[in-house]
């Protein structure tokens, strides 16, 4: 008597289920089988996995079939993207290894949504030239940063100097950072990131660029060094700004702009910005993903790389919070994002 046999399950579907991205490198890696994946993400056991193995899940076992060609079948977990309005994401890390594979793909997904420019993050040298010369190749589409994240701030020489420099007088190249303090984790000695910090203000006295700000667990130290150089410096946005009312309100009252990420749906850390978001006026507000970090947590299914493509549903968490129209606060944060980094952003292809 023949045992029966399991029923089967295509491989690619078994991924999207445990949560794991399809898409670009994803895909061709999965159609050879040659694919390390989560069997049960919750457990993170990690599993080689081809036709023809067994997999659990919901507690039934399956066999893993071939990948049908794209043609074969309606993808309806994942339906066409759509755009409900514009936005720009001030704060994409790009050039980040996490976007190696499919930066294109991840590019034109947020395009599909609406994020029709993206200001690339430059963290360090690496990533900053990197940033710029995306930013060149792609004009309209990306800007750039230009700086080192206090994390690194015990790299910063005559040289960096020198090569930030450089970098400013792009015109691509929209801001001064990421720069500031972060005494979270004090990757480099706090002295450290206090002389990086201030070359980078002395370089967006002499340049006119404005600041593209981090902050975290250093804020009385922070706003006194802010305090010192306000009169110097033309603009500057706090980006990723997860502090208290007080704090924001301190950052406010220095004319400095607020920049609000998927920190905002983290129902863990974020729900004391649901009252604070209110306070932020139309016009000192911005919006970004910190993509790849900080992928908002409300997400269902719930998704472990940030990209640009969910900045829309962060800028409808916002608007939820400020009692507002998507549409409308979208458009002021867009409106708000041109006069910060004084460049004119083109129309979108879903205007």
């Amino acid at each position: 008597m023949n045992e029966k046999q399991p029923p089967t399950i295509q491989l690619d579907q078994f991924l999207k289920t445990c949560g794991v991205a399809t898409g670009g490198q994803a895909k061709l890696l999965i159609q050879s089988g040659e694919v390390l994946v989560n069997q049960q993400v919750e457990t993170r056991r990690r599993k080689k996995l081809s036709p023809g193995d067994e997999v659990e899940l919901a507690g039934e076992v399956f066999v893993v079939s071939e990948v049908e060609t794209e043609d074969a079948t309606t993808d309806l977990d994942n339906p066409p993207l759509k755009a409900e309005f514009d936005c720009i994401d001030i704060g994409a890390n790009l050039t980040n290894k996490a976007f190696r594979d499919d930066l294109w793909e991840v590019v034109e997904n947020a395009r599909a949504v609406g994020v029709f420019q993206m200001v690339l993050t430059g963290t360090c040298l690496r990533t900053s030239r990197e940033s710029a010369r995306l930013a060149q190749q792609n004009p309209g589409l990306f800007g750039a940063t230009a700086g080192i994240h206090p994390h690194d701030a015990a790299s910063f020489d005559a040289d960096t100097r020198k090569t930030l420099a450089e970098l400013y007088s792009l015109p691509e190249v929209l801001a001064v950072g990421e720069c500031g303090l972060d005494f979270n984790r004090d990757f480099s000695p706090r002295d450290a990131q206090r002389h990086c910090f201030e070359q980078h203000l002395e370089l967006a006295e002499q340049t006119g660029l404005p600041l593209f700000l981090h902050e975290r667990d250093a804020h009385e130290e922070f706003l006194e060094t802010m305090k010192s150089w306000r009169d110097r410096i033309s603009q500057g946005v706090v980006h990723c700004f997860t502090g208290t009312k007080e704090q924001m309100t301190a950052y406010l009252d220095l004319d400095l702009h607020i920049g609000i990420t998927g920190w905002i749906c983290d129902e863990r850390r974020g729900v004391h910005l649901h009252e604070a978001v209110k306070h932020i006026p139309a016009n000192r507000l911005m919006v970004e993903t910190d993509c790849p970090y900080l992928a908002p947590r409300d997400m269902k299914p719930r998704v472990h790389r940030n990209e640009p493509k969910f900045l829309p549903h962060i800028v409808k968490f916002i608007a939820k919070c400020r009692g507002e129209d998507p549409q409308e606060l979208a458009s002021a944060t867009v409106q708000t994002t041109h006069e910060f980094f004084d460049v004119a952003t083109p129309q979108s292809d879903s205007a």
